[in-house]
């Protein structure tokens, strides 16, 4: 495992105090830095979801810090749910914290479900982002042609059932937007990945290494 810290503190957000989980990595010097975005919190989503915290200890394990945060209303979070609009402010403040931490570093976001449409939503339109990963992006109930405006490297993963988002509009989806691009399929899975996260965790894993080949020395440490 790479040697991390784990710290527990609150990001001023626009709407309040966030709360948050940040683990640092060994290294002083990382080459990027990840934020990661969970699911809807009017069921349930929190930065403690199965989903956003597998995928936080991948990207964390490749020598990425990695920040997690719950959304306006959410946990110890202050402020109300606002359906994905002051979300997006939640991001970009989460974001404005990684980049104070880690000037000029390339930022990775990351969402799962609500946090990928909300996440991607911001990351795309964010210089700082260098990168976007949706897992279980939700399309049945969003659109999601904002990213036909992302030349950013992106990355998708989507259950074959998933019953938020139909994969083959996701198919259609991916097919239209700009390079570079790539779409993990797992299949017989819903939403959620159940029983499936290590397939998620290899998804990621390659793709990350083939966008970021610096990042494999530190992957081969840790398997």
């Amino acid at each position: 495992m790479a040697s991390h810290y784990h710290h527990a503190l609150f990001l001023d957000g626009p709407a309040g105090r966030m709360e948050a989980l940040f683990w640092t990595v060994a290294e002083s010097d990382p080459p990027m830095a990840a934020l990661v975005c969970h699911p809807h919190p009017l069921f349930g989503g929190t930065m403690h979801n199965k989903v956003v915290f597998r995928v936080a200890r991948t990207l964390n394990e490749l020598g990425l810090p990695v920040l997690r945060f719950n959304f306006r209303g959410t946990g110890l979070s202050e402020g109300v749910h606002d359906e994905g609009r002051g979300e997006l402010d939640d991001v970009r403040a989460a974001l404005d914290w990684l980049a104070a931490k880690f000037p000029a570093k390339p930022i990775l976001l990351a969402g799962f479900s609500f946090g990928a449409l909300v996440g991607l939503r911001a990351g795309c339109a964010d210089e700082r982002v260098s990168g976007v990963v949706g897992l279980g992006f939700p399309l049945n109930r969003a659109d999601g042609g904002f990213l036909r405006a992302c030349p950013k490297p992106k990355l998708f993963l989507h259950g074959s059932e998933d019953q938020f988002g139909n994969v083959d509009k996701l198919r259609e989806l991916v097919a239209s937007l700009p390079e570079t691009k790539r779409l993990v399929v797992v299949p017989g899975v819903d939403h959620f990945f159940t029983g499936k996260l290590d397939e998620v965790d290899r998804g990621l894993r390659e793709w990350m290494t083939a966008w970021q080949p610096g990042l494999r020395a530190h992957a081969s440490s840790t398997e």
